[in-house]
């Protein structure tokens, strides 16, 4: 059984077990185990372990559905409510909110920018469909940018907080 290949601690190349140079950029390969202290993995218990093309999907299926639901498919059902204006992108703040929320509570390890690239995704066709079947409470193209750009961050905020609650209380330390 051949041994595992030493990844170099410089560029990440995968070499061959027992080579003391990097092939790819010749640095000096080393067996380096790197032992993290208490107080280092508490530092990195909240930072995102690396994108996932798979979560922003799902988040973007999420945010989407969401989204299409209540802002466009909602006011078809119950003719009393409109979202138009202010009050569908005030709504759909909230939406991209719970949407962060969600995919932070399910995604397993930290992965909360993959709602806020997916809220924005969805932010786009929203604030345009907002912005083109306005009637009565018309805001300016301006206000449905900053509005929008304002639900990306509160993406941000719930898939955090979403993680958070997820990972539970941080162990004290001692």
């Amino acid at each position: 059984m051949a041994a595992a290949p030493i990844n170099c601690p410089s560029c990440g190349f995968k070499n061959a077990h027992g080579t003391k140079r990097c092939v790819s950029c010749g640095s000096r390969i080393a067996e380096i185990k790197v032992e993290r202290t208490k107080a280092e993995l508490l530092e990195r218990r909240y930072q995102q372990d690396a994108f996932s093309v798979t979560w922003l999907f799902i988040a973007l299926v999420v945010q989407a559905v969401l989204t299409g639901a209540i802002i466009m498919g909602l006011p078809q059902v119950v003719g009393a409510l409109d979202f138009e204006g202010s009050h569908g992108m005030i709504t759909s703040i909230a939406i991209w909110f719970i949407g962060g929320l969600l995919v932070g509570l399910i995604s397993p390890g930290r992965t909360f920018l993959e709602p806020v690239i997916a809220s924005f995704v969805v932010a786009i066709p929203t604030v345009l469909f907002l912005y083109k079947t306005e009637t009565v409470f018309t805001l300016p193209p301006i206000l449905y940018i900053v509005l929008g750009a304002i639900g990306v961050m509160f993406a941000l905020i719930g898939s955090y907080l979403g993680e958070r609650i997820q990972l539970g209380p941080a162990p004290k330390t001692e």
